[in-house]
């Protein structure tokens, strides 16, 4: 069930396309949205999110380039500026700029607007998007080839994102944990992403290491995990599959299903 009252949603990379088809979603349920972006460009793109007038949401822009936020104390003063009590980090550098800028917004920005949004008492949630092979160890839910074929991505072909992401996801984890329920990290890992339309999906503790998931799935998801009662600090792999979205998101909160175990953080 959903949280009672509005909440207001500071989306972090609002120009992205999972963020583009999140924002609606939020809308209509009635929550505003203060969308940051990199470019006065996108402004127009982003506005047109809001032109179907379905939900009572108020969306507002924020032009900041992330890749400028060098401390804890720029994010706290987007964080205060906006003054949104739910974060969503759909940002990233998109493999854009070499390794130093994925670290610039990856890592450092993330883990930034982390600790600020955890640091006060209004933020209550924060849902980082990251990825489904970002971990150390081996869960004991994958097979062994589904195991090396992750580590092959992460330390062959993007080594610089994985290292990036794992460094966000174990922050948002154990400040998330450390908070003692004050401050509730959703770590949403998606597969490999596709363009298709939204459908069934695998959620929480995937079968395999490798798989496609829908964008559109992805927002719905999230969505649903940010307003659903009872969702605590956990890591939730995602892949397209045969469980109806609405579902899969219930049986895991309900379950407390943290795909983080295995992980010294855990």
């Amino acid at each position: 069930m959903p949280p009672s009252s509005p909440h207001h949603v500071l989306l972090l990379g609002g120009h992205g396309k999972i963020a583009q088809l999140l924002t609606p979603l939020l809308l209509r349920r009635g929550w505003d949205v203060t969308s940051v972006i990199r470019s006065e460009e996108q402004v127009p793109t982003i506005r047109g999110l809001a032109e179907d007038g379905e939900g009572d949401g108020k969306l507002s822009v924020l032009v900041r380039s992330l890749e400028e936020v060098k401390s804890e104390g720029d994010a706290k003063r987007v964080v205060e500026e906006v003054g949104g009590d739910y974060v969503v980090w759909s940002a990233g550098a998109g493999g854009k700029g070499g390794s130093e800028r994925t670290y610039a917004i990856d890592r450092d920005a993330a883990i930034h607007f982390i600790r600020a949004a955890a640091a006060g008492p209004q933020v209550t949630r924060f849902l980082m998007v990251s990825y489904l092979g970002s971990r150390r160890a081996a869960p004991a839910w994958w097979s062994a080839d589904a195991w090396a074929a992750a580590q092959h991505v992460n330390e062959r072909v993007l080594p610089h994102y994985y290292r990036a992401k794992l460094a966000a996801d174990e922050v948002l984890y154990s400040v998330s944990k450390a908070s003692g329920g004050a401050f509730v990290g959703i770590n949403l890992r998606p597969g490999t992403l596709t363009l298709d339309p939204a459908g069934r999906v695998e959620l929480g503790k995937t079968g395999d290491s490798a798989g496609k998931v829908s964008r559109e799935s992805v927002a719905r998801v999230a969505d649903l995990l940010l307003a659903s009662e009872g969702i605590k600090n956990t890591w939730l792999d995602l892949l397209d599959g045969e469980e109806e979205v609405e579902g899969a998101v219930e049986r895991v909160v309900r379950e407390g299903v943290d795909a983080a175990e295995g992980e010294e953080i855990f």
